[in-house]
């Protein structure tokens, strides 16, 4: 049910035999948003001598990539293996590359955009796309530290807490840990309040 993808946009550079590689990774969800951001790398290094991409997307399991003029095999497929080991999915990869005069041969090109893939996906960092059930409780004031200590302690995260004459407290649980919070929320307040679920919500949080 849960899946990877990457936390966040990212660029990374390096120099291989005079020829540089300019590598990038966003988070994308649809063709449309994939596309946009391949466009947008064109744009930027119109005079570089290839601009060479790949993605891969959850909705339909699309994956598709482009050797933009470098020899077949030698840079988009090699750069979408990066995703597919790392089981990363919604995702867009760009690498340009400033070709330097030196030929690099074919093993030369796929290695150095294996690792231009891979140096920006490791930039962008990996997270974990997942269902969360969403809780919330009364808090008074005085419990509020110690609420957020015990929802950290259930590698829960906070959600949009309300500020009254008490806090209404809105948490985000890891399925399956709702009973730990509640007994401990009970426990604190000495019976005085209980969380009660209202929904589950997707979010990502970034791999450990």
């Amino acid at each position: 049910m849960e899946y990877l993808i990457p936390t966040a946009p990212s660029e990374t550079e390096f120099t291989e035999k005079r020829s540089r590689f300019i590598g990038h990774v966003w988070p994308a969800a649809t063709e449309e948003e994939a596309r946009s951001c391949i466009e947008a790398m064109k744009k930027r290094y119109h005079d570089a001598r290839h601009n060479c991409w790949c993605y891969r997307l959850k909705e339909g399991g699309v994956e598709r990539y482009s050797d933009d003029g470098e020899p077949q095999g030698t840079a988009g497929q090699p750069m979408l293996n990066v995703f597919q080991r790392e089981e990363v999915t919604n995702v867009v990869c760009v690498s340009t590359r400033y070709f330097g005069g030196i030929l690099l041969g074919a093993g030369g090109l796929t290695r150095a955009y294996t690792r231009s893939a891979k140096d920006a996906l490791d930039a962008a960092g990996i997270s974990v796309m997942r269902p969360w059930t969403v809780v919330e409780c009364p808090c008074p004031y005085p419990l509020f530290e110690r609420l957020k200590l015990e929802l950290a302690g259930l590698q829960g995260t906070e959600g949009e807490h309300e500020f009254g004459s008490d806090i209404l407290f809105r948490a985000l649980l890891p399925q399956g840990a709702e009973e730990d919070f509640a007994q401990r929320v009970g426990e604190l307040s000495a019976g005085g309040s209980a969380p009660k679920c209202v929904g589950t919500q997707w979010k990502a949080v970034p791999r450990g």
